[in-house]
């Protein structure tokens, strides 16, 4: 078993001991040390953060790994377009390769400046589903200012930006596995929390992804945590729609047999999708992966790849490449007022 999937299984194992446990959460003190600290300077307001006009929407999370942030990102972005909003969504870039120390604009909302490789694969994927504006910057700040001094953007949607204190949000969301929960509630490196759990009185809203076909499970476990940390759960249903070609959108019967690949926080989720296929061979690589050609170039048949991934593999000149698009179903406006139907 490879350490960092050999890790992975303790985050989310409560019961689980030994040895190596023990000596990550030695490591965790001083974590939380770090931790801890931002948290009250930034709760007793020795630290402020930075205001910016416009309404500040964060979407993000406590644990690591993939939860399904980017597609609630859509859903909000194209809802409050819809809505007749401009809107801007700022993320860090983290897995591109252009500089985000400067303000990078990925999309104006009609065109798309850089390819998946050089912006980062969950910007691109945002600005090819939605009509916002999409920039990546380590300062949010920045980038929020930049979208609303040369776009006039009314709204911002920070993706992943829970732990980004240093802008003023009026609304935070945070995205949590219906499955895999919070983990064993342990610190990095020994957990999956990337905060203490003190951090959980800042959540204004709880969307509790559900990537099953049974979603009982989620929206009991939504009670269960709206009560814990009384705030308002919803319940975002993640299923599998279709298979398809990336180059000619052509449809992938069920029942063909795929080699299946990804390079995404959770990659046991994607497998499961793929039931009503006969999967030959799963290939997984870490999160947010640069794809090379030599990845793929001696896979026979057909690949399947989530949307995520698709958007790098698309730089490559194979028509055996296939990805599944999932349905992503959550209620944006009781989720945006707190009020569930």
């Amino acid at each position: 078993m490879e350490f960092k999937t050999k890790i992975t299984k303790l985050h989310y194992d409560k019961n689980a001991g030994g040895i190596l446990l023990k000596f990550l959460e030695f490591c965790s003190l001083f974590y939380a040390v770090a931790s801890r600290l931002k948290n009250i300077l930034y709760d007793r307001k020795i630290l402020a953060p930075k205001k910016v006009n416009a309404y500040v929407i964060s979407v993000g999370n406590v644990t690591t790994g993939g939860v399904g942030k980017t597609p609630v990102v859509a859903e909000i972005a194209n809802y409050l377009i819809n809505q007749g909003e401009k809107v801007a969504i700022v993320s860090r870039g983290y897995g591109g390769k252009l500089s985000n120390k400067q303000v990078n604009v990925i999309s104006d909302g009609q065109k798309i400046y850089y390819e998946a490789a050089l912006c980062g694969d969950e910007p691109y994927w945002l600005a090819e589903n939605t009509k916002a504006v999409v920039i990546t910057c380590k300062s949010r700040f920045a980038g929020a200012q930049y979208a609303i001094s040369n776009y006039g953007v009314s709204h911002i949607i920070l993706d992943d930006g829970f732990q980004h204190r240093k802008l003023h949000r009026n609304l935070d969301i945070v995205l949590v596995d219906s499955v895999k929960g919070f983990g064993n509630e342990k610190l990095l490196p020994a957990g999956p929390l990337r905060e203490g759990t003190e951090a959980f009185k800042r959540i204004d809203r709880l969307v509790i992804v559900s990537k099953d076909t049974n979603h009982l499970r989620a929206e009991k476990y939504a009670r269960i945590m709206e009560k814990r940390l009384k705030c308002a759960a919803f319940v975002c249903k993640a299923e599998p729609d279709i298979v398809y070609n990336i180059k000619n959108n052509n449809i992938l019967p069920k029942n063909s047999s795929i080699t299946a690949l990804s390079a995404i926080g959770q990659p046991e989720q994607f497998f499961a999708f793929l039931n009503e296929y006969n999967v030959t061979d799963k290939i997984t690589f870490d999160d947010h992966h640069q794809y090379v050609e030599d990845d793929i170039k001696n896979i026979q048949g057909n690949i399947v790849v989530t949307e995520k991934d698709a958007v790098k593999l698309a730089a490559f000149d194979y028509d055996n490449i296939y990805a599944l698009k999932l349905k992503a179903t959550v209620d944006v406006e009781g989720l945006l007022n707190g009020k569930k139907i």
